[in-house]
């Protein structure tokens, strides 16, 4: 059921919510969080769907806030607040209301926002493209326990990865961090099975990938020991190669999906790591609400000191292993660069 509003107001909305409950015979659904996503019109199709699907395991209230470009300085002084709201077969298992704000009322969509919150539920708010610099002290990111950016969907991805670290705040998240958590649960069960030091260690993938830094940083963070950060055409993360102590330990993943990891002394197998559609990433932020202590701890390392030059030292096993932290499934999406000459990186 679908009901289309026009230059609309929130209590206008929420009537209209109870009026579609009641015809379509389900006036009490249980929804665990609401999911404010904001974009653009050209990208909201793609996050409303990704949204949907990940609704099947997180039945939730996705309100989609499209805040639409005036195209006269008399449009930018009008106000207007469009809606359409989605129930049943329509939104999927929860409920969805798309937003399209005009004028002024673009600058206070906080206002527009909050009356449609699910009481007494969390709020997740996820930016798919032009974040602010600073979610925590965006007027919707402040409404929120979890705020949801992607550095992959930045022009450029490692001047963000900088202003995120400087701006972090609890709670904060990247999908470019999420994109990686099948590549760190690997790698640190790769450890446990050794009793190794790491001496060094080498992360190969596509040039202004954001996914590939923060790999590399989380391993020099968590490991203490020189990182190399090289250079692949992808797609995405192509290969990690660490130096033990008792022989390399290698993960190479070279198609994009499946990849082949080597152990000094045993043999080599294949281990499934696709690359998982922006659902599956949506999906897993949403299974934990509380702050990334790992990924806050990844990124302080900095991007910057990846250029700095070793200072020596070794890490063990345990480092990574217990850095894993919310391990969940494989990685996602990136493009493809030219290959650039090597970049060096080192560990605190």
């Amino acid at each position: 059921m679908k009901t289309d509003l026009t230059d609309t107001t929130a209590s206008k909305i929420n009537k209209a919510l109870v009026l579609g409950r009641r015809a379509i015979g389900t006036p009490a659904i249980g929804m665990v969080l609401t999911l404010v996503i904001v974009t653009d019109e050209e990208n909201a199709y793609d996050a409303l769907k990704a949204a949907s699907d990940a609704a099947h395991e997180h039945p939730s209230r996705t309100l989609v806030v499209i805040k639409r470009v005036s195209r006269s300085p008399r449009d930018r002084t009008r106000s207007r607040l469009d809606a359409e709201v989605r129930l049943g077969a329509d939104a999927g298992t929860g409920e969805t209301i798309v937003l399209r704000l005009y004028g002024d009322v673009v600058d206070h969509a906080q206002s527009v926002v909050l009356p449609l919150l699910l009481p007494d539920a969390p709020v997740v708010v996820w930016w798919p493209v032009n974040a602010p610099l600073d979610p925590a002290r965006d007027p919707l990111g402040a409404l929120a326990q979890r705020r949801v950016t992607d550095t992959y969907a930045c022009g450029e991805p490692i001047r963000e990865l900088v202003a995120r670290a400087d701006a972090y705040a609890p709670g904060d998240t990247d999908l470019s961090w999420t994109r990686i958590t099948p590549w760190r649960s690997m790698l640190a069960a790769a450890l446990d099975q050794t009793d190794c030091r790491v001496r060094s260690v080498e992360v190969e993938g596509e040039e202004f990938n954001p996914s590939c830094e923060l790999l590399a940083m989380w391993l020099a963070d968590r490991l203490d020991v020189p990182v190399e950060r090289s250079v692949s055409n992808g797609p995405g993360l192509t290969a990690v190669r660490m130096d033990t102590d008792c022989g390399p330990v290698v993960l190479d993943r070279a198609d994009g999906s499946l990849a082949n990891l080597s152990i000094q002394g045993q043999p080599a197998r294949a281990v499934a790591l696709k690359r998982r559609e922006t659902a599956e990433l949506i999906a897993e932020e949403l299974r934990r609400l509380d702050p990334d202590d790992t990924y806050a701890s990844a990124l302080r390392y900095g991007v910057n000191r990846l250029n700095a030059p070793a200072k020596g030292g070794a890490g063990d096993r345990d480092g990574a292993a217990a850095a894993a932290g919310t391990a969940a499934k494989a990685p996602a999406k990136d493009a493809t660069q030219e290959k650039t000459p090597v970049r060096k990186a080192a560990a605190k």
